[in-house]
């Protein structure tokens, strides 16, 4: 798997009408398969009076992808959904878009523009992010020497934590991983090879 990939920052929703059919666009960060079953079950249930509950969901893991029309004509629904977070080029997600039909028909390519809008609508309130694998690290240092390191920790791109200050002080951050190797040789260059770090773990985080 990538050390990056893009996926939703939160759960969201989002609506319009279409000649009179309500269309409810629901959007949700997920990490299996299970997860989005889950969701997709729970919104199914909160709108049991909904004409058609489509979905589509991607999960990372496995490399999934799954879709369904939910009753719509084939290939109107829950294929445009899945196309929106392919060519959002997001996954670990599951898009639920609702339709409370109003009487007038859409036609084909009305439902495709249709599910496609609703999909699109609910993951932009949802917000597309990045997240990284990181490398966590620890370094003790002496006062004199910390302004110095913060900065460069912000400046390499890293995210500092946490900052214990004791008879020394000792800061915990992150770095991108895969730069550990270029991190250490310019720290050793800054601190005239006084300074080292250890490396206590890997996250998966936000840019």
């Amino acid at each position: 798997m990538s050390d990056s990939y893009k996926t939703l920052a939160r759960e969201a929703c989002d609506e319009y009408i279409v000649k009179h059919s309500r269309f409810i666009g629901y959007a949700k960060p997920v990490k299996t398969e299970k997860e989005a079953v889950d969701y997709i079950n729970e919104i199914s249930k909160k709108h049991w009076d909904a004409k058609h509950n489509v979905y589509a969901y991607s999960i990372r893991e496995n490399g999934v992808k799954r879709y369904s029309d939910d009753g719509e004509p084939q290939g109107t629904a829950g294929m445009p959904v899945l196309n929106v977070i392919l060519q959002e080029d997001i996954t670990d997600c599951v898009v639920v878009v609702t339709r409370y039909f109003g009487g007038i028909l859409l036609g084909g390519g009305g439902l495709v523009r249709a599910y496609t809008h609703s999909a699109k609508i609910g993951i932009d309130a949802a917000e597309i992010i990045t997240l990284s694998k990181w490398t966590v690290c620890e370094i003790q240092c002496e006062y004199t020497f910390y302004g110095k390191l913060e900065t460069f920790i912000r400046d390499f791109g890293g995210v500092t934590e946490n900052c214990d200050f004791g008879e020394n002080v000792t800061l915990n951050f992150r770095i991108k991983k895969g730069t550990e190797e270029a991190f250490n040789k310019k720290l050793q260059d800054l601190s005239n090879g006084r300074v080292g770090f250890s490396q206590i773990g890997e996250v998966i985080a936000g840019d």
